[in-house]
C-alpha cells in the first residue's frame, strides 16, 4: 500500500521494489498440496485426538499386555487340556497298557466333547474338556440362566457320543474279533451307562431335573425291560435311581409349549 503512494521513479519506490524481488528469489516456492496444508484451518477434533493420544501415551503398553495376555491365557487352557489328558492316558497306559490306555482315554475324549459341541453349538461360553486322572473328566460351560431343558440334552449329549463311540467299537471288534475292541466296547457302554444314574455328580442327575414323574416311569420301565433282555445288571442302578428319585417341585419343572 506504501508502494502506491510514492513517485514511481523515486529512490525510495526503486528500492522497495528491488528488495520484494530478492525477497521472491529467496523463499522457496511451496509443493503442490503443502500451501493448503498451511493455511488449513484448525480441527478441533485433532487437536483433542493428539490431546487424548498425549494423555493416555503411557497406557499403550499395559493395553498391549492385557492383549497378550488374554492370548497366554487362552493358550494356557488348551495347554491345561492337553497336559491333563496326557496324564490321564498316562494313568491307563500305566495300568493296562498303552492300546487300552491310549483307547479308553480316547473314548472318555468322545463323551466329553459330546457336552462341549452341544454347548458350544446352543452360543453359550465352554472351556475343552479338563481330565482327572483316575477319577474322569469335565467341562466347565456357562449354565446360568439356561432352562432345565437345555441342561439336560447338554448332559445326555456326552452319553450319547459314548454310546455311539461305544457302537463304533463294537462294529470293529464284529468285524476283526479282536478283544481289545470287545473290552473297549464293553467298558464304555457301562461307563455311560452308569453316569446316568440321576445323582448330581453324574450327567443323569442333571438330566433327571427336566423329567416329571411320567417321564421318569418311562425311564424305570425302559431300564427294566433292557435289564430283563440283555441281563446286564447295570440297568438296575439307573432304574433304582429312577425310582428313589423325589419329584421335581412344580416351580422348577420346564415350561412345555
Amino acid at each position: 500500500m506504501g508502494l502506491r503512494l510514492l513517485p514511481p521513479n523515486s529512490t525510495q519506490a526503486i528500492w522497495i521494489t528491488q528488495h520484494a524481488r530478492d525477497l521472491e528469489l529467496t523463499t522457496p516456492t511451496p509443493k503442490l498440496g503443502q500451501a493448503a496444508k498451511f493455511n488449513r484451518p484448525p480441527n478441533p477434533s485433532r487437536e483433542g485426538r493428539s490431546f487424548l493420544a498425549r494423555r493416555l501415551g503411557p497406557l499403550g503398553p499395559l493395553a498391549i499386555f492385557l492383549a497378550k495376555a488374554k492370548f497366554f491365557i487362552s493358550a494356557l487352557l488348551k495347554l491345561k487340556f492337553l497336559f491333563s489328558f496326557v496324564a490321564f492316558f498316562g494313568l491307563y497306559w500305566a495300568l493296562y497298557g498303552a492300546t487300552f490306555g491310549i483307547g479308553f482315554a480316547v473314548l472318555i475324549l468322545i463323551h466329553e466333547m459330546g457336552h462341549y459341541i452341544d454347548v458350544k453349538r446352543r452360543g453359550l461360553p465352554a472351556d475343552l474338556p479338563v481330565f482327572l486322572p483316575g477319577f474322569g473328566a469335565y467341562v466347565r460351560w456357562q449354565a446360568l440362566g439356561v432352562s432345565l431343558e437345555t441342561r439336560a440334552a447338554v448332559a445326555l449329549a456326552g452319553p450319547l457320543a459314548g454310546f455311539l463311540a461305544s457302537l463304533a467299537c463294537a462294529a470293529v471288534w464284529w468285524q476283526t474279533g479282536s478283544p481289545l475292541w470287545a473290552a473297549l466296547a464293553r467298558t464304555s457302554a457301562v461307563l455311560n451307562l452308569l453316569n446316568l444314574i440321576p445323582v448330581p455328580i453324574l450327567d443323569g442327575g442333571h438330566a433327571a431335573l427336566a423329567l416329571d414323574k411320567g417321564e421318569r416311569l418311562t425311564v424305570l420301565a425302559t431300564c427294566l425291560i433292557l435289564w430283563l433282555s440283555l441281563g446286564e445288571s447295570f440297568y438296575i442302578f439307573v432304574a433304582i435311581g429312577q425310582a428313589t428319585k423325589p419329584s421335581s417341585p412344580e416351580i422348577f419343572r420346564p415350561t412345555r409349549a
